[in-house]
């Protein structure tokens, strides 16, 4: 089947997520800056749940979610002024729960930016379901912002690619690097197991499995660079045991890290891969993710 999803970007408005704490803060300073970098505007939402999460709430309870909405994102509208103060700050309270919230008012063209963690989140938990929910239902880019902030900028966007599903991640890295004056790194991990046993008869050459892995990436490489020459390029191809282990190591060298996100198409278990879930519980920097190529994530609700 014809796939006509149209292309992706990084040119729309910025839509974040705030419940007021830490966290949140984080996602909306990040956003303010992102928004400011397009000179596009910022719509900061707080997600009351008043409609979807409690349905017996009283008269009394819904007053009070009203005011704590309203100091929440008037928080929220003083940060953004203080961080970029040039950026048009848009408010809004939304009775629903948060990812439908904050993917309805992203639309079609918009960017949605979450924090890890916010109230309820258990202590073990590095993400939160709101972030993991949004993560796993977007149809445009989605960031989530980590419970750090570095001191100062890598100068570096790292984007994930193991085959061309990853194609529309790259160029969204590109385009990200090129606007902040960064250099963009490339980075394919080839997983082969040590101990192949009977599978060894099938390849002559099992070093082999990884030069025609990696090559479709190559090729996405070669044409950035052709595309793109201005743009400082590196592309690094790594064997190892976990894809995890080497992507999640890599952030603490970047300012981003784009991936595209392998969603799972099964009704039960966990809705993305487990190299995307590492990533986000993980990663030292933003972690931006973008729909693979070709592949439609879950109807929003």
């Amino acid at each position: 089947m014809q796939n006509n999803r149209r292309s992706l970007s990084l040119d729309g408005p910025v839509v974040v997520g705030t419940d007021g704490t830490p966290d949140a803060h984080r996602a909306v300073r990040w956003a303010a800056a992102e928004a400011e970098s397009r000179e596009r505007p910022l719509t900061v939402v707080h997600a009351t749940r008043t409609e979807s999460g409690h349905p017996h709430l009283s008269l009394k309870g819904f007053r009070q979610a009203k005011d704590h909405a309203v100091d929440v994102l008037g928080e929220a509208e003083a940060l953004v002024r203080k961080t970029a103060p040039g950026v048009k700050v848009v408010t809004a309270s939304c009775p629903q729960e948060t990812a439908t919230c904050l993917l309805r008012e992203a639309g079609q063209e918009g960017t949605v930016v979450v924090g890890t963690r916010g109230h309820g989140g258990f202590l073990g938990l590095l993400v939160g379901s709101d972030a993991l929910r949004v993560a796993a239902r977007a149809r445009v880019p989605a960031v989530v912002v980590p419970p750090r902030e570095r001191d100062r900028p890598a100068g570096v966007v790292m984007v994930a690619a193991r085959d061309d599903r990853d194609r529309e991640a790259v160029r969204l890295a590109a385009e990200l690097a090129l606007r902040r004056g960064a250099s963009l790194r490339v980075v394919s991990v080839w997983i082969f197991l040590e101990n192949v046993g009977s599978m060894a008869t099938m390849f002559d050459d099992p070093s082999g499995l990884g030069v025609t892995e990696g090559a479709e990436v190559a090729r996405i490489v070669t044409r950035l660079r052709e595309d793109r020459p201005g743009l400082d390029v590196t592309h690094d191809v790594v064997r190892a045991a976990s894809a995890a282990a080497v992507l999640v190591a890599a952030t603490a060298e970047a300012d981003t890290v784009v991936i595209g996100a392998r969603r799972r198409s099964l009704p039960v278990g966990a809705p993305m891969g487990h190299v995307t879930h590492a990533v986000l519980h993980h990663a030292h920097c933003p972690v931006l993710l973008t729909p693979l190529s070709g592949q439609e994530p879950p109807e929003q609700e």
